[in-house]
């Protein structure tokens, strides 16, 4: 969130070095609304020089889809780097941006953004699940999404599914490995309940990154494919 062709002139040189793309909102009511509706890897918040930066940097914050996010805020004098990470930032830069400072915090703040990435980037797939509630019957329903912190599934039937459940399915390769978990209900409705891990077993873990990078790197390939045509 900037006005600042030169701020802005920065933060595109040294992105696109690493392939990222730009969202630029130029005042916090439009940067506030799209951060209630999308989750983003990374955010720049120009706090001194765009109306109201300060109070949107806690707003943003303070979004759900983005209380993990990486927060990058850029202060000209009358914002401290100390308060600027008290409202949540990850990281403060001052003006006059110094392009060697620039590249050493977007070379751990990328990072950060690439783990966050992939954590809650949701992969959308069809296969059958099996739950095992410790106060409940079994069951199967068909998973909507999976992503490194949970899955959405689908229940043919509005199963009763709260608390803590076993989680099971088969990872599709070429060597079958069954996955084995424990999850949380966190929300539902009638024919959809969203769970979040509690606890991976070690090789399910692996086999689950491995799967969701080939996932990934297929969507990216249909993405590509689509803007070139």
């Amino acid at each position: 969130m900037t006005g600042d062709p030169t701020l802005l002139g920065h933060f595109q040189a040294s992105l696109g070095t690493h392939g990222a793309s730009i969202e630029l909102r130029q005042d916090c009511a439009s940067a506030i609304e799209l951060a209630s509706r999308w989750h983003l890897d990374g955010l720049m918040i120009d706090c001194d020089d765009v109306p109201g930066g300060t109070k949107a940097l806690a707003r943003l914050r303070s979004t759900p889809a983005n209380q993990q996010t990486v927060i990058i805020a850029i202060v000209n004098s009358s914002t401290s780097s100390d308060a600027a990470l008290d409202l949540g930032a990850n990281f403060v830069l001052s003006k006059p941006i110094q392009q060697t400072r620039l590249r050493s915090v977007l070379h751990i703040a990328v990072a950060k953004m690439e783990r966050e990435h992939r954590r809650y980037f949701r992969c959308d797939v069809d296969l059958p699940v099996r739950f095992r509630n410790p106060l409940g019957p079994s069951f199967i329903a068909s998973m909507k999404n999976v992503s490194e912190d949970g899955l959405a599934i689908k229940l043919v039937d509005p199963v009763r599914l709260e608390g803590v459940v076993i989680v099971e399915f088969e990872l599709p390769s070429v060597e079958p490995q069954t996955f084995h978990a424990k999850a949380e209900v966190v929300w539902s409705g009638s024919f959809v309940v969203g769970l979040r891990f509690l606890y991976i077993e070690k090789d399910s873990g692996i086999a689950l990154q491995t799967w969701l990078d080939s996932l990934e790197a297929q969507f990216r390939f249909r993405e590509s494919a689509q803007r070139t045509c």
